[in-house]
């Protein structure tokens, strides 16, 4: 749903602009009490792990395709204000090196992409996550479901700042159905990508699973050949005390592989958006990217002639970028926690 420059006017591009600026500017304030020692590397790996996952398109309808926008996912593991941080870092790597998104529209696509489907998927997951029982099952159909919603509430944004500011004349009644309709499906594997994934983490590393807090099991003790739950206190040390570095390494190796083999067989059909401009002349005036002879534009490298090691490199060489960028806004983020930002209690436990 990345929207290329030329689809909003100049006056709504720069006024969604502000709003994007004031969500990242009060994120990176919020974040600052999501984040800790253990869950800031995370943050960017998570950013990565978006950035590879967002290369493979897959199909949704006949010539239509898909891919995770990540807004759920994000705010489930790390946090709604640092998830908003993960897209702005990912959007902003993907319009700069790979002219996907127009820079113009920067500001269009993280309010539509960003902020509106964090927004969305965690007041979402946290208000079922009142109702359903506090269990792994559970936390995981939660995430399946706020993925699901997150990304037709997400087109429904974009068809309203299209209706304020659109640079062709198409009645919107027609756009909002082309919109949602093709945007519940590619929700539907959106909500499939986000409970794999938060399901396998709660797995290994429920700790690490910003959604998921208080579902970390206890520790067992075995006394006289039997397992009984340790004390409350020596439950929660032990965890938080665990290195991070095996499912960083984990996650890392898989982003890799994602975006630098498996992208490859990614659905070549345009994507919701695309389709739907398409259709309805919705980007009669879209304009050429800024960004369009960057040597990495279009997700290949330039010059290297070979689709599948251009596109490879390409995706790896993205993953790298943003986890580098991504890394370094959170730690730096981290070491600006101000007093009033709490540790983690698990973590205060832990010492």
């Amino acid at each position: 749903m990345h929207v290329p420059d030329g689809f909003i006017n100049a006056p709504v591009s720069v006024a969604a602009g502000v709003v994007a600026a004031g969500a990242v500017a009060v994120s990176l304030r919020g974040a600052r009490r999501e984040l800790d020692e253990r869950t800031a590397p995370l943050a960017g790996l998570v950013a990565a792990f978006i950035f590879a996952v967002q290369m493979l398109n897959f199909p949704v309808a006949a010539g239509t395709s898909g891919h995770l926008l990540g807004g759920a996912l994000a705010a489930i593991l790390v946090g709604p204000y640092t998830g908003v941080l993960c897209i702005s870092v990912v959007l902003l790597m993907q319009g700069i090196l790979f002219a996907d998104g127009g820079l113009t529209a920067l500001g269009v696509n993280i309010t539509v992409m960003g902020v509106t489907t964090t927004v969305v998927s965690y007041a979402l997951f946290r208000g079922l996550a009142t109702v359903l029982p506090r269990t792994r099952r559970s936390t995981t159909a939660a995430a399946f479901v706020a993925a699901l919603i997150s990304v037709p509430a997400a087109a429904c944004v974009f068809t309203l700042i299209y209706w304020i500011g659109g640079t062709t004349d198409i009645p919107i009644g027609k756009v909002l159905t082309a919109m949602v309709g093709v945007h519940i499906l590619i929700g539907i594997g959106e909500a499939v990508i986000t409970g794999l994934t938060v399901g396998a983490v709660l797995a290994v590393r429920p700790d690490l699973v910003h959604g998921a807090r208080g579902l970390t099991a206890p520790l067992k003790l075995r006394i006289d050949g039997e397992l009984v739950d340790a004390p409350a206190r020596q439950s929660v040390a032990p965890v938080a005390a665990r290195s991070t570095r095996g499912l960083w390494a984990t996650g890392l190796v898989t982003a890799l592989v994602l975006a630098g083999f498996v992208s490859f067989y990614a659905s070549a059909s345009p994507d919701g958006l695309e389709k739907v401009a398409a259709d309805k002349g919705i980007d009669k005036k879209a304009e050429e990217h800024a960004a369009k002879d960057s040597p990495l534009a279009d997700y290949g490298v330039k010059d290297i002639s070979d689709a599948r090691l251009s596109g490879g490199l390409a995706g790896v060489i993205g993953v790298g970028a943003t986890i580098v960028v991504g890394s370094g806004v959170f730690w730096a983020v981290r070491r600006r926690r101000t007093p009033d930002a709490p540790a983690d209690s698990r973590t205060k436990e832990a010492v």
